[in-house]
Order: structure tokens, then C-alpha cells, then sequence
């Protein structure tokens, strides 16, 4: 243990522990901008520069270490006209076009310059001029807000494994890329977002759709449905102000009908069709003997991993849609038929937490009427966005129910939004289903929690039946590189691309790191879908009534013919 002095207070923490860390023990808050925890400390953007008692220079707090006796001062004379001065530098290169910016008012730039009084115009000179990046279906970037924090560098590289950014050139010419300047749709991007919530500014942001919806909201010839996933209920609140992790599933249905969408409807629904036909194609395998283990397709950021990085295990992927894809194609299929319209009449918003889901909706194999399964897929942000430029009150909301038939979904369906929950859903119903009798506990701790890899083994029907849940792409090469080497062997794998599930997704509302270091979102946003499944009269999805009446009156069976052809789809191998 090392003993200290951070601006007069005494301090005790580990060998090793930076200044930063130890000034967030004594209740001292430095700011930072490049610094992500775990993933990015590299002392690059000197905003979280200290004085050190003794030493000739400020120092980065972020990776500088502490010792024996140290004194630390975090917000001098000395240091609050550097990060000032350093600020202004920022700027000097920046696009301050915060009015139109996404990012205004959620800025961590904006943020420090507002609290430091910066003179935007302090430096002038020559700034390069970047051509925006539009040509992913997921993303933008724009480097001309870019602050070279390489956050998003950090976390495509360490966090999932995928590395298509970088920096190019050198000096002041400096910027993030892609290798030798292709445009990002041309490499090997799963588009699962994760950059954009790490970047501080509005650098990257996801490609913006709500103009399409807002227009198709005014056509009196659509009949305009949203299909909401599980984590934006948890989520949604945050734009708003609300606590994190608070659950806002009534106001978000209401703020969804003075949009003026025709039917709310919940994915949750979906959700449970999808344990049907993959808790159905996985008992198959186990009996007949098919490419073991089974891998889940829920995540559409996993899907374009595999198809890209690991094409020979695409046969151990469910043919199964995801819950978005499966909401369409049972809204333009069986709702179509139910109200007696054309497939093409009805337009299919898809709500999520996931920038990959607006690549997905574009999909081959993704049409079960013909059109597309879903017309537009809005991230929480893009919703939030929505509402608030609609006037609508979020906060002081009454709450509504879901419309019928596809309002109600299990609490198997809705934890969905974390990691481990689509397995822990699918086991709750294949146990069930094989042992023919009711489980005596539902909860299966062992594959919940926000570790990057989890295992267990249950007994399934006299069977032990061994699964895995890998969240985050990095997580999920060690996983398949395993399986592969025949290290492990398992019967059954859920895999989420981003880190903690959906609830983290790359939809999600973005936090400064101030918050990210000292709150796990994942935990506290994943924690309110687990109350949620606790609070719900149905707990698992066989036994979701409107699940029941679909495969009576439609499908007939999980796995028939019918369900094959408009639930399930195919995948491609793609090039590195």
C-alpha cells in the first residue's frame, strides 16, 4: 500500500494505482478525455494533467503512477490554465458546429470548455478538411469533430477484436482511419456501434433514419407499427434525465402513440417466438445429431463477425431471424392476413439498443412477404431524438399498455437485453420441454453477470448438456478458438457483440466517462430487466398465451415448414 496526499487529503491505496484512480478514492474528480478505463489510458489529450510536488513538469494522471509521500494537486493555478490552454488547442482543429452537432449538450469536450471558460477563438490556423465517411449503413464519421482521443481506436480493437480503425498519416495531419483510406463499408466493420459510444464528441454517430419515419408517420396509407426491444425500457429514461436503470416501458409506449404510431407492439413477443424455434432446433441437434455446439443468431453484430472472421462455423449459427427480424416478418405475414392488407400496407419500425440491426434490416433472406421484414431500424437515440423534437413531455408521461396480439412477452423474453439471457431463456424452456415438468427454479445465476465469458453444465433429460455466453467479439474469438482446438466442448453458445449484452449496445444512450468509470452500466441497466422478468405474470416463453395462439392459428408447430420459410434465414461468407 502506498501513502499519499491528493490536494491535502491522505490517501492509502495500492502499489501500482495511478493518480487518477487514487483521486477518484479521495472524492476528487480530474477530467479526462482520451482516458476509457481498462481499455484506453494512454495519456494522449494531457487534460488530466496534476501537479506533482518536486517534479519539473505536469504530469497525466491517467498513467502516472503514485508513490511513497507523493503530494498531488489537481486543480492549481498552474493546472487549470494547462488544460485551458489545451482546450483551446483542441479547438483550433475542431468543427465547432456544436448547434447542428448530436452530440450538443452531451459533448465531453463542449462539457470541459464550458466549465473551463475556453476562448474558442484563441488559436487560429490551418485545419485539414475531412470529407465524411457515410457509406455504412450502421455509421458516420466525421472527422472534422474527430479529437484523436483514439477511444474508438481502443475499443474496436481490444473490446471486439474487428481493428478496421486506426491512426493514418503523422503530425498535423494526423487522423482516424481505415487502411489505405477505404471507406468503412469496405473492410470488415460488423457496425455493432461500439465507437460511437466511447467517442467523446460527435465524431461517429449512427446513420440518422428518423426523417424516413417521420414521413412515413404522415402517410394515410401506411399503417405505421413499432416493435420495441427489451433494453430500451431500461435505457430510454436516461436522455430525459431519469436514474439509470430506470424502467420506462409505460411512457415509452405513450410517447410512441403521440408520435403517432399506429401499434406499439413488444419485441419481447419475439423474443419468446425465437426461443421456440431455437430451443426447437437445438433439441434437434441434441437428438439427431447436428453441428454441435449451436450458436445463437440473436446479435447481428456477432453474425457479420462470423460471416467475416470464422465462415466455416456458419453451419453451427441458428438459421433462426432475430427478434427484430422475426417481428416483421410475422407483422407483414400473419398481422397482415389478420387485418386483412397488403404486406407492402404496413411499415415496420424496429426500436433497438444496436446500430448493426439498420445492416440487418437490409439483409438478404430478410423479406418472409416479399418486402422487407422491417422498413427502419431506430436506435434509443434516434427515439429519443424523436420525442423530444415532437414536444413531447417524456418525464411527465401516464403510462399505456402494449397493444395486443404482440404486447405481452415473457420475462424469459425480456431479459434478452443482457448477456446471458438468451440463454438462460432458452434453457428455461428446453428444460422443461425435455424433463416434462416444471422447473423448481427459473433464475440460471450461472450464465448471468457481466463477465466476458461464462460457462456451465446442466442436467437436461439425464443429459449434460454444457453451454457457454461470450459477450464482446474479443470474448468470442477466445470462446470459438477453443471450441475450434477442441479445448471446450460445448452443446450450446450464446454470443452478444457487444460487451454486457444489448444493454450496452451501440444504440444505447451514451454516457461520459466520468460515469462509465465509476458506474458499470451493464450491471445496472441488466439488473432492471432481471426485476422486470421477476415482476412479470409470465416467466417463460412457452407459456406466453399469445405464443401459444400464434403457432395454433399460423405456424402449427415450432420448427414446421411454414415457420422455416418466414422465421428463419441463411448466412454468407465473407472476405477478410
Amino acid at each position: 500500500m502506498v501513502n499519499l496526499k491528493i490536494n491535502g487529503i491522505p490517501v492509502t491505496v495500492p502499489e501500482g494505482t495511478t493518480v487518477l484512480e487514487a483521486a477518484k478514492k479521495a472524492g476528487v474528480s480530474i477530467p479526462t478525455l482520451c482516458y476509457l478505463k481498462d481499455i484506453n489510458e494512454i495519456g494522449a489529450c494531457r487534460v488530466c494533467v496534476v501537479q506533482i510536488k518536486g517534479a519539473r513538469s505536469l504530469m497525466a494522471s491517467c498513467v502516472y503512477p503514485v508513490s511513497e509521500g507523493m503530494e498531488v494537486l489537481t486543480h492549481s493555478p498552474e493546472v487549470i490554465k494547462s488544460r485551458k490552454n489545451t482546450l483551446e488547442l483542441i479547438l483550433s482543429t475542431h468543427d465547432k458546429k456544436c448547434l447542428s452537432c448530436v452530440r450538443n449538450q452531451t459533448c465531453e469536450l463542449q462539457r470541459l470548455c464550458k466549465e473551463y471558460g475556453v476562448d474558442e477563438d484563441r488559436y487560429k490556423g490551418e485545419r485539414e478538411d475531412y470529407e465524411q465517411d457515410s457509406s455504412s449503413l450502421c455509421l458516420v464519421r466525421d472527422n472534422n469533430k474527430c479529437i484523436l482521443c483514439r477511444r474508438c481506436e481502443a475499443v474496436c480493437r481490444a473490446n471486439q477484436d474487428v481493428a478496421v480503425i486506426g491512426a493514418n498519416s503523422r503530425g498535423f495531419k494526423t487522423h482516424i482511419g481505415c487502411a489505405f483510406e477505404s471507406d468503412i463499408a469496405d473492410m470488415t466493420c460488423v457496425g455493432c456501434g461500439q465507437c460511437i459510444v466511447a467517442c467523446p464528441t460527435g465524431a461517429l454517430r449512427e446513420r440518422d433514419d428518423t426523417d424516413e419515419v417521420f414521413k412515413a408517420l404522415q402517410d394515410e396509407n401506411k399503417i405505421v407499427i413499432a416493435g420495441v426491444a427489451p433494453s430500451i425500457r431500461v435505457t430510454l429514461g436516461e436522455p430525459f434525465g431519469m436514474p439509470l436503470g430506470a424502467n420506462v416501458t409505460g411512457k415509452m409506449v405513450t410517447a410512441l402513440r403521440r408520435l403517432g404510431f399506429d401499434k406499439v407492439f413488444d419485441v419481447n413477443f419475439t423474443a419468446d417466438l425465437t426461443i421456440m424455434e431455437e430451443g426447437t432446433e437445438l433439441l434437434e441437434r441434441l437428438e439427431k445429431g447436428g453441428p454441435l455446439p449451436l450458436i445463437t443468431s440473436c446479435s447481428p453484430g456477432w453474425v457479420k463477425y462470423c460471416e467475416h472472421y470464422y465462415p466455416d462455423m456458419l453451419k453451427n449459427v441458428s438459421s433462426c431471424k432475430s427478434p427484430q427480424q422475426m417481428f416483421g416478418a410475422v407483422a407483414k405475414t400473419y398481422y397482415a392476413k389478420k387485418l386483412g392488407v397488403k404486406p407492402s400496407d404496413i411499415f415496420v419500425v424496429g426500436i433497438m439498443p444496436c446500430t448493426a440491426k439498420k445492416f440487418e434490416a437490409k439483409r438478404e433472406n430478410q423479406a418472409a412477404a416479399g418486402v422487407p421484414d422491417v422498413d427502419v431500424s431506430l436506435t434509443t437515440r434516434e427515439l429519443a431524438r424523436m420525442i423530444k423534437i415532437s414536444g413531447i413531455d417524456f418525464v411527465n408521461l401516464e403510462d399505456q399498455e402494449f397493444d395486443t396480439p404482440f404486447g405481452l412477452g415473457s420475462g424469459a423474453g425480456a431479459i434478452f437485453g443482457a448477456t446471458g439471457g438468451v440463454m438462460e431463456a432458452a434453457l428455461r424452456t428446453v428444460a422443461e420441454i425435455v424433463n416434462k415438468k416444471p422447473l423448481e427454479k427459473l433464475e440460471f445465476s450461472e450464465v448471468r453477470g457481466t463477465e466476458g465469458i461464462k460457462e456451465a453444465s446442466y442436467d437436461i433429460g439425464g443429459k449434460t448438456v454444457n453451454v457457454a455466453v461470450a459477450s464482446g467479439l474479443a470474448n468470442a474469438r477466445k470462446l470459438l478458438d477453443m471450441i475450434k482446438s477442441g479445448e471446450k466442448d460445448y452443446h450450446f453458445v450464446e454470443i452478444m457483440a457487444c460487451p454486457g449484452g444489448c444493454v450496452n449496445g451501440g444504440g444505447q444512450p451514451t454516457q461520459p466517462d466520468s460515469v462509465r468509470y465509476s458506474i458499470d452500466l451493464r450491471e445496472v441497466r441488466g439488473k432492471a430487466l432481471y426485476e422486470a422478468d421477476k415482476n412479470l405474470p409470465v416467466r417463460k416463453s412457452h407459456e406466453n398465451p399469445f405464443i401459444k395462439e400464434i403457432y395454433k392459428d399460423f405456424f402449427g408447430s415450432p420448427g414446421s415448414h411454414l415457420a422455416h420459410e418466414y422465421l428463419h434465414t441463411t448466412y454468407e461468407a465473407r472476405g477478410k
